[in-house]
């Protein structure tokens, strides 16, 4: 029986550290033996979200744990409190295995334990991230990262991928998905962040964009250059890339991209038509050419996508 210690103290997130007591608290009634053993570890009483929660032990007790989770960091302009982070680090040094899930890299960035290391965050927060802890790998593009006795996980559901990831390490993917299986999720989803991350457009009425975005919107099936946008928006291409840059932080074409891709996924979860007709629907020509961005975009091809996002649909509706 391995043992898992929740660190928390105020200004923790309660999804991540509710969906850390679904996995590891209590054993699924079809997995026979002695499971993990739990221990909540904090400074005393800390709020938790809109939650009062009361600690069974003080942060020195990290130490003892084979495994160290730290939850989702509220808020990430607040430095996380220095005797969290000394408890978190002296963990990590006595062997504990440390797992952020969200927001909570930032504790273990402050820690120094991802330095040099390849993490993840929220996607929201990875530039965040990166910005203030430099000596960090941040990758935004995956669900989580394992680096052995450092691992970190993208936001909200993905600290249940990572979860369940340690598990699988632990006990084995045939418990991973008996676990998953009570939870209702998929035991494993491919691919990463991008997949579920809608691309920005401009709000303001007034932005040199906001006539054109809906108007690209509306053609991604025909076939559109950078001249074609800079004409309709009666600009420079040069003009156009500049203005496209600072709305969207990427580049006309890239934009277009994401928005034919976006729309593949549309049709891949709502649909039954072909690749090849999605293909066609989104602009990209041919299936051959739509599998070769969706994959190296989103990380899986446009069938295994389907396959995810129906399972999940039809085991949530059942």
């Amino acid at each position: 029986m391995r043992s898992v210690a929740f660190a928390v103290t105020d200004g923790m997130l309660h999804f991540e550290l509710a969906v850390a007591q679904e996995v590891f608290g209590d054993a699924p009634d079809a997995i026979p033996g002695p499971w993990y053993d739990v221990a909540v570890c904090g400074p005393g009483a800390v709020r938790v979200g809109r939650f009062r929660l009361e600690p069974d032990h003080g942060l020195d007790r990290l130490r003892e744990a084979d495994t160290v989770i730290v939850p989702g960091w509220a808020d990430i302009d607040v430095e996380p409190p220095a005797e969290l982070v000394d408890a978190v680090r002296a963990a990590h040094e006595a062997g504990s295995r440390v797992a952020s899930l969200c927001t909570g890299a930032f504790v273990l960035a402050a820690a120094g334990l991802l330095d040099g290391r390849r993490a993840t965050t929220h996607w929201a927060h990875t530039d965040a991230l990166a910005a203030r802890h430099p000596r960090v790998e941040v990758d935004p593009d995956v669900l989580y990262v394992d680096n052995g006795s450092v691992l970190t996980s993208a936001g909200k559901a993905a600290a249940l991928d990572l979860c369940l990831h340690l598990v699988r390490q632990d006990r084995g993917s045939a418990v991973a998905n008996t676990v998953a299986r009570r939870l209702v999720v998929p035991p494993h989803r491919a691919g990463g962040q991008a997949q579920f991350v809608t691309t920005p457009v401009p709000a303001r009425d007034d932005h040199p964009l906001a006539a054109l975005l809906p108007w690209v919107m509306a053609r991604l099936d025909q076939p559109l250059t950078v001249e074609d946008l800079a004409r309709r928006a009666r600009t420079s291409s040069r003009t156009l890339g500049r203005h496209f840059r600072a709305a969207t932080g990427t580049t006309p074409l890239q934009w277009l991209l994401n928005q034919r891709l976006r729309r593949a996924q549309e049709l891949l979860e709502t649909t039954d038509d072909s690749v090849d007709a999605i293909a066609t629907a989104t602009g990209m020509g041919t299936a051959t050419t739509l599998r070769r961005h969706f994959h190296r975009t989103l990380g899986v091809p446009p069938d295994t996508y389907r396959r995810t996002f129906r399972a999940s649909r039809s085991t949530g509706g059942a």
